[in-house]
């Protein structure tokens, strides 16, 4: 029996369909310590994750409750399940199971492993936002210098812009009818590839972040792409938020971005594609000037009706929340007033 490894990520759902995905690899580098080793520890970890060898063509199977549900793992030993809730689930956190157990090339397999999905509440609003260069500082722009801070600074070391961890803490509790601690559901969205899965949810979890699910890049296996890491084509980022927009229809989104790619132009497609469902438009301005290009696109999205914050310090995004009514002005909850007396003070 050969050992390998089930990668699973955060999953979602709705009240009628669950969406789970992973990746089935040989051995996954795993332990807390190795994010935040220093020096040449940490880069031989980055190092690790970029070589990770998958395996592809094994059956897999979904475990919820009762019910089980069988696949096939892609090339690239990529996995993923949508399928029927088959009972009313509470609002929040669930966990859901998957084995492999099947033989490939004269090799038999076997691994399980377990992970969360979320079901969000009536009232939420989805959040979906970018991760370099919106909270995360990543130098998106300087293709070497982003490889550098990425080999060179663990989770401890790597930092969140200003004020952005009070912003989405005060969006966490954003309601329709009534703030909600952790209500919402958000997605974080990257060119960045799978491998960087872990770091990312270290990163977000040590500096208070909310939980998010995650939807990344096609993994690579190998070094010898490593240094174009998140670059290339944006498109899978336009695909993926329209997936997750069809998927809740019943819910209205917000949108966090940075002008150092090409964000402004994904979000006035999914503004043009989706006006309804768009509550409002949030653009980090990465240099000391704005651009014009952003700022006519934002304009554009304020043309249909959605609320727009183009911003070089999260300071403004906050208080754009406040007097939108996004957030409660005088929310019940004492964390919420507390969040709130900190970002305007």
């Amino acid at each position: 029996m050969k050992r390998c490894d089930l990668k699973l990520y955060r999953g979602y759902a709705n009240k009628k369909e669950l969406v789970v995905f992973g990746h089935v690899v040989k051995k996954y580098p795993s332990g807390d310590r190795k994010y935040t080793r220093r020096g040449f520890r940490y880069a031989k970890t980055i190092i690790e994750l970029f070589s990770i060898k998958t395996i592809p063509f094994l059956k897999i199977t979904l475990h919820l409750g009762d019910q089980t549900f069988e696949t096939t793992a892609e090339t690239d030993g990529y996995f993923r399940f949508q399928v029927p809730l088959a009972a009313d689930m509470p609002s929040g956190w669930h966990t859901y199971r998957v084995t492999v157990d099947d033989e490939h090339h004269g090799k038999k397999y076997h691994a399980e492993s377990s992970e969360e999905f979320f079901l969000p509440y009536k009232s939420s609003y989805g959040v979906i936002s970018d991760i370099d260069d919106t909270f995360l500082i990543s130098h998106s722009r300087r293709s070497f210098r982003k490889l550098f801070v990425l080999l060179s600074k663990n989770v401890q070391a790597r930092k969140p812009f200003d004020d952005v961890v009070k912003h989405y803490q005060l969006l966490s509790f954003a309601s329709r009818t009534h703030p909600h601690k952790d209500s919402n559901i958000f997605f974080y969205v990257s060119s960045s590839e799978w491998n960087l899965y872990d770091m990312i949810v270290r990163f977000a979890e040590l500096n208070g972040l909310p939980k998010a699910v995650l939807k990344l890049k096609k993994i690579k296996s190998g070094l010898d792409d490593f240094v174009m890491t998140g670059s290339g084509s944006h498109e899978h980022k336009l695909r993926k938020i329209h997936n997750i927009i069809n998927f809740y229809p019943e819910l209205q989104f917000i949108l966090l971005g940075d002008d150092s790619q090409k964000d402004p132009e994904i979000y006035e497609e999914i503004c043009r594609t989706f006006p309804q469902s768009i509550r409002a438009v949030y653009m980090r301005q990465t240099r000391r000037r704005s651009k014009p290009h952003a700022t006519a696109l934002l304009k554009n999205i304020q043309d249909l009706g959605i609320d727009t914050c183009y911003f070089a310090h999260s300071n403004k995004a906050i208080i754009h929340s406040l007097d939108t009514g996004i957030v409660f002005q005088t929310p019940a909850e004492p964390e919420v007033k507390e969040i709130v007396g900190k970002a305007i003070s």
